[in-house]
């Protein structure tokens, strides 16, 4: 049985959450001789976070609880609402490794949770075996049921309407470092059967810089049922100039299960982040949108405010917190990729 199949679907990021769920960065390869920097921004992350929802943090030890207590302490964090879970991970990257939370359309007290096999986009960074079991651990501490779809796929790679679609990308899904043994429509109804949708739609490119083959959190994002945010690039010279109006094109041709166009709203790329001469995928689409906001990253960069208020536009009644991710980005993520939301 699926879980479509019994009902369950993944809801909305737009929806009431009951919590985020974070795994506290600990990794210094993924943040090279700059990991202390990131967390100014990163407990300003939870500090907002703690102030509409519990924030949930997987920690691999007693030590790392104590140092996360008081860098949140220090930052004005309402330790209230925060929790630690002894689960050790490899990486900081929640979004991608955490557990891919369902609700029940027939039951609305069920939860469960699907558990992708996960392989560290491709198997570029290993260890990453503390990672592929989180899911797992978290389902059996909140005593849910946990799927197994026995394929690979990360959280970043998906985005949802909560009205049966979602969208996602062929640079990274049909990347053969994933699942080579699978055809475009095989994994389209893993989508649909373990998220328990109804339509897949999918754009070609991700940005230059991703190290993820593509996730769509850095591309096209749903703010309700009907309407994306899709990032472009202003300047004709730039990498991404191309692949973005590409993807613009295909949005545009695009028809949701209704037959509606989708709304589409445009917002620039910040200007390029280089660090130590490598391209970083700096993108304003990878915002989490919590209860009552919406955390969006910003990169020390004149468009910084015309994408706060463009995505505003979207969310009117909710705050745009906009945080400075200029040190975070070194890592290759942001706001979104660290976080994954449990709903209500």
């Amino acid at each position: 049985m699926t879980p479509k199949s019994l009902g369950y679907y993944f809801p909305a990021e737009f929806v009431p959450h009951k919590s985020t769920w974070l795994s506290w960065p600990h990794k210094e390869a993924s943040w090279p001789g700059r990991i202390s920097s990131i967390f100014p921004a990163y407990t300003s992350f939870i500090k907002a976070l703690t102030r509409f929802e519990l924030v949930n943090i997987n920690v691999c030890d007693a030590l790392m609880q104590n140092n996360a207590t008081d860098m949140l302490i220090g930052a004005g964090a309402d330790m209230n609402k925060v929790a630690f879970h002894l689960h050790p991970t490899n990486d900081a990257w929640c979004r991608d490794h955490g557990p891919a939370f369902l609700v029940n359309k027939f039951d609305p007290s069920k939860k469960a949770i699907v558990d992708w096999n996960y392989n560290a986009w491709g198997n570029k960074y290993p260890p990453f075996d503390l990672d592929d079991v989180i899911p797992t651990l978290i389902g059996k501490e909140l005593g849910i049921p946990v799927f197994n779809p026995g394929i690979v796929m990360e959280g970043g790679s998906v985005d949802f309407n909560g009205a049966g679609t979602v969208i996602t990308s062929t640079a990274c899904l049909l990347n053969p470092n994933r699942n080579p043994h699978l055809s475009k429509l095989e994994i389209e109804q893993y989508l649909m059967d373990y998220y328990g949708q109804d339509q897949v739609l999918w754009v070609d490119e991700g940005i230059v810089g991703d190290d993820t083959d593509g996730h769509i959190d850095d591309t096209v994002r749903f703010v309700n049922e009907d309407t994306v945010i899709t990032v472009i690039e202003e300047n004709k010279a730039d990498d991404n100039y191309e692949l973005l109006q590409h993807n613009l094109k295909q949005l545009k041709q695009m028809r949701l299960i209704s037959g509606k166009q989708l709304n589409i709203i445009e917002i620039p790329m910040p200007d390029p982040v280089i660090c130590e001469e490598q391209l970083l995928p700096a993108s304003y689409a990878n915002f989490y949108i919590a209860n009552q906001q919406v955390i969006v990253p910003t990169y020390r960069c004149d468009k910084d405010e015309k994408a706060l208020g463009l995505i505003q536009s979207c969310f009117p009644e909710r705050e745009i917190v906009g945080i400075d991710s200029t040190d975070i980005i070194w890592g290759l993520g942001s706001f979104h990729c660290l976080s994954q939301q449990e709903p209500m």
